[in-house]
């Protein structure tokens, strides 16, 4: 039996968890819709393919990390939503913008396609940035000011070129020809501003804070942490060189791409949840004292035992029974 003081670590464990699953595997997903504005008509249906059996799916991380928060941790809960609060409605007016799209395309005229493919692109790439805005708020402590918006503004491109590098790194694995060849150089380009992004980023988080300063360059944190951006820096190098020697015959390592750009996911996940440890809204509340009971967090705490493994048993059933290369959409 977990002791009353570990159960908030556990918590924050388990929705940090949540949170990073939701980023890789919804990530990839908004990633494809954002880069289907420049798909060909034929690409459009291949590439909705490919993520039509996860996407919906995918979200439900999301709905679990936040479910965490507001039981586990109803004080943070409150601060964050209510700041937030114009930034999450616009995030999910783009997902529900998003699921429509995704049905009516399927349904609409041929004249109306192109419209209801648009509104796909259009949810995607809000979504996107309006997550990468919201962490960029949540970097600075919700600071207000000029400088806070434009670091937001910045962390929504960093995160908007993330999920687009991702989906392409996607597309090379679930699809070929064509498609494949484009996706490949997508990825490459959105690669280039990742990078940009991510750099920007970690220069600026230490300047702006003086505790993230202290924690990322005060011995001997900082040879403990380095391999965390060392690893980062060398997988989007180890992707760089493997998208310049793909397609391989038999289309061979053509996954590779993917898991070293979740790779990146990780260890950016990983800085940034060691920058802001222990507090759960950064230099504001610590997760001890924005915890609920323990009486409240051992009731939640069977039920997220529960959910949780039911959620992954299914994620990894659904990716096994339909592996392999996207196949011509139909809908009969």
């Amino acid at each position: 039996m977990i002791p009353d003081a570990w159960l908030p670590l556990a918590f924050m464990g388990l929705m940090a968890l949540a949170i990073m699953i939701y980023a890789v595997l919804d990530g990839y997903d908004l990633g494809v819709g954002i880069l289907l504005h420049w798909g060909s008509e034929a690409d459009k249906d291949r590439m909705i393919a490919s993520i039509g059996p996860f996407w919906d799916a995918n979200e439900t991380w999301l709905v679990l990390g936040v479910g965490l928060l507001l039981t586990a941790f109803p004080r943070a809960h409150g601060v964050v939503l209510s700041t937030l609060y114009l930034p999450v409605t616009l995030m999910l007016i783009c997902l529900v913008l998003r699921g429509v799209a995704f049905d009516f395309r399927a349904k609409a005229r041929s004249r109306h396609k192109a419209l209801w493919n648009r509104c796909f692109w259009f949810g995607s790439l809000g979504a996107a940035a309006t997550q990468g805005y919201m962490l960029g708020l949540y970097v600075l402590g919700f600071q207000g000011g000029a400088g806070a918006v434009t670091f937001a503004l910045l962390s929504a491109l960093c995160v908007s070129a993330g999920y687009t590098l991702i989906g392409a790194c996607w597309l090379i694995g679930k699809t070929e020809g064509e498609l494949q060849m484009r996706a490949i150089r997508w990825a490459r380009r959105a690669l280039v501003l990742t990078a940009i992004g991510i750099t920007c980023v970690s220069l600026l988080n230490p300047l702006v804070s003086p505790r993230i300063f202290e924690r990322w360059f005060s011995m001997p944190e900082m040879l403990l942490m380095a391999p965390v951006p060392l690893a980062a820096l060398g997988l989007m190098l180890f992707t760089w060189k493997i998208l310049g020697d793909l397609p391989r015959p038999g289309d061979r390592d053509c996954w590779q791409p993917f898991v070293a750009v979740a790779g990146v996911f990780v260890a950016s996940f990983i800085g940034l949840a060691y920058s802001f440890y222990p507090d759960v809204i950064p230099g504001q509340l610590a997760y001890q004292d924005a915890a609920a009971s323990p009486a409240s967090l051992r009731f939640v705490l069977v039920g997220a035992m529960i959910v949780m493994p039911a959620i992954l048993v299914y994620t990894v059933f659904a990716y096994r029974v339909f592996r392999g290369k996207a196949t011509a959409l139909r809908y009969d």
